[in-house]
């Protein structure tokens, strides 16, 4: 797994790294392949905004989320991402099931 985390006006402090990653780290009990993962945090005005894109053998998730703290937008951000990835396991075991199915129908 190969995380990039970067910032924009703000300073990325090793424990907001730390967080990030622990975050990001939990997609892979519902993706198996290897993950590419970029963050970005901005700061602007009064808002933070945590940014993730994760590339998962051409599967493409992505969420922003906007709040008036980072952890909270790291949070948010990442609930989303975990959302997406949880259809994306379902799609893919359903198709499985399916061609199971078939697989198991011929043989009768």
């Amino acid at each position: 797994m190969q995380i990039t985390i970067t910032g924009h006006h703000v300073e990325v402090t090793p424990a907001i790294r730390q967080y990030a990653e622990e975050k990001v780290a939990k997609v892979r009990k519902y993706l198996n392949t290897t993950i590419n993962a970029h963050v970005t945090l901005k700061v602007e005005k009064l808002l933070h905004i945590a940014e993730v894109t994760i590339h998962a053998n051409g599967v493409d998730l992505h969420g922003m989320e906007k709040t008036d703290n980072l952890y909270a937008a790291i949070d948010k951000v990442m609930d989303k991402i975990d959302r997406q990835a949880k259809k994306v396991k379902g799609k893919i075991q359903d198709k499985r099931k399916d061609v199971t199915q078939v697989i198991a129908g011929s043989e009768d």
